[in-house]
């Protein structure tokens, strides 16, 4: 690799050594370098909006590594901070080569070339990378955006957020799918997220609640992709809306466990905890005005 910058990377994935990755020399073992690339590859697929397994199973293929290579320039140690940068460098007709670097700060401590073959994952025979995962690699790498946000009618959405709330919702919380749907899909707004290969990634509704006040729900992220920031565009679509209409206030009622997320993004939380369909909930509010 030629000279290498942290601005050389848009995708980074943020690690914390522990004390099990180090040796006798009190520095990461070497091996160790090669699992965060690996850990940081996840982390480069979710920032494309594809769940990795489903996507691949979906194409017909899988990726296998060929070749890995790795330059030790500096050591990093217990308790570090470091961050993985990968990019996607060439794609071949069958193959596919990451270029990685590690930093701490500023400081590059290790670079590394991961060479991928897209293969029949029952033959492990190569094959053409397909024209659909070719563009949204190189789409990335210039800065393209990885999803598109729709806003719209429950007609127009209906399909996909309903796999998708049933993925989330009935398989993963185990809520029954008679709590998962009602008549008022019909009259909400809702907002739906789509990879470019348009599978849905993350979806919610808008309703009414009174006079110039919204409510947001069924709120629902791909189990894969939670933590990136697709639940925020499906949240700031709809904030929108409620804003475009005249609303003056948007509530919602959220499951403790993503109270932090709606808080980082301005709403507050409003009374007591209370259990929804079996799950613990707080009631958050956001004012619009």
């Amino acid at each position: 690799m030629a000279s290498t910058r942290r601005s050389d990377f848009r995708s980074f994935h943020r690690i914390q050594v522990r004390w099990a990755e180090v040796d006798m020399q009190k520095i990461v073992f070497n091996a160790h370098y090669l699992m965060y690339f690996d850990t940081a590859m996840s982390g480069y697929w979710r920032k494309l909006a594809l769940p990795y397994e489903a996507t691949l199973q979906g194409l017909g293929g899988d990726l296998f590594v060929k070749k890995a290579s790795v330059e030790y320039h500096a050591s990093a140690r217990y308790d570090d901070t470091i961050d993985v940068g990968l990019r996607c460098a060439r794609i071949g007709t069958s193959s596919v080569l990451f270029e990685g670097a590690i930093f701490r700060g500023d400081t590059l401590l290790i670079t590394a070339e991961l060479l991928y073959v897209y293969a029949n994952p029952a033959t492990q025979t190569s094959q053409a990378v397909p024209a659909a995962l070719r563009a949204i690699f190189e789409g990335y790498e210039a800065g393209e955006s990885v999803t598109q946000l729709q806003v719209g009618s429950w007609d127009s959405v209906r399909d996909a957020a309903s796999s998708l709330r049933t993925d989330v919702f009935v398989q993963d919380q185990g809520i029954g799918a008679h709590m998962v749907w009602d008549a008022a899909d019909a009259t909400a707004v809702h907002a739906l997220v789509c990879n470019k290969l348009g599978r849905p990634v993350a979806t919610g509704r808008l309703l009414q609640h009174a006079p110039q006040v919204g409510r947001i729900g069924r709120m629902a992220v791909d189990r894969g992709l939670r933590g990136s920031r697709f639940g925020r565009d499906v949240l700031e679509g709809l904030v929108d809306a409620a804003r475009t209409r005249g609303d003056t206030e948007v509530m919602l009622h959220a499951q403790c466990s993503a109270e932090g997320f709606y808080t980082r993004l301005g709403f507050k939380a409003r009374g007591p905890v209370f259990e929804e369909a079996g799950i613990q909930h707080i009631e958050m509010v956001l004012p619009l005005a």
